[in-house]
């Protein structure tokens, strides 16, 4: 009789444990042990970000074109002529100016800067470069016709084809063997000389009429 009690204890207690081992197979099945994974290194932890800089939008009209100077716009409204006595009597408040290079006062100033000065105080605007001057308005057809207000121009050397060089405004026209003008000497300043004098009578190239 104890040895069959003995015996269902045994079959009980056998039962409960492999129920027990049952359950945690399926346990295990559901959820299996997580698998270590190995350390990232952060190498970029140390790096400054770098950064794309922003593109400008792309402009696709054309650009407009350069419009050159209107140094027109201030010529005088009425009669040019009318002017002429007050451009050359500022312009010999210039006399004695001494010569600079890119000079614009009386301080210092050089021959194409005395034109432009000049005519600023009488209000109206022309270029300041000589080989500009050489190209405003209308050239005088021949010496003859020269009279005060013209402008004339100079090359280096007497004979001799070349870039203008030298500039003045015609002051007085007295005769055809006369004709004076207003410059900036590179050795004595501000002064008038005639036309027909030996060392520019050579260097003349042609006169213009501004306006």
């Amino acid at each position: 009789m104890k040895k069959q009690i003995s015996l269902s204890l045994f079959n009980t207690i056998c039962l409960f444990v492999f129920t027990i081992l049952l359950f945690s197979c399926d346990t295990l099945r559901k959820n299996p042990a997580p698998v270590a994974q190995p350390r990232r290194t952060n190498t970029t932890a140390n790096r400054r970000p770098v950064s794309t800089p922003a593109r400008k939008p792309a402009n696709n009209r054309p650009a407009a074109p350069k419009e050159k100077p209107a140094y027109t716009n201030s010529s005088p409204s009425g009669n040019y002529r009318k002017e002429i006595p007050q451009v050359v009597e500022v312009a010999r408040t210039y006399s004695g100016t001494p010569y600079r290079s890119g000079g614009n006062d009386k301080n210092g100033i050089d021959c194409s800067g005395l034109i432009c000065s000049v005519y600023s105080e009488v209000g109206i605007k022309v270029p300041r470069i000589s080989w500009q001057q050489s190209e405003f308005g209308t050239e005088v057809a021949s010496i003859q016709e020269i009279r005060p207000g013209d402008w004339v121009f100079f090359v280096p050397e007497a004979g001799k084809e070349g870039y203008v060089s030298h500039a003045g405004i015609v002051t007085d026209v007295r005769n055809q063997q006369e004709i004076f003008f207003i410059h900036a000497s590179t050795s004595r300043g501000v002064r008038e000389d005639n036309l027909f004098s030996t060392y520019f009578k050579g260097r003349f190239v042609k006169a213009m009429r501004p306006f």
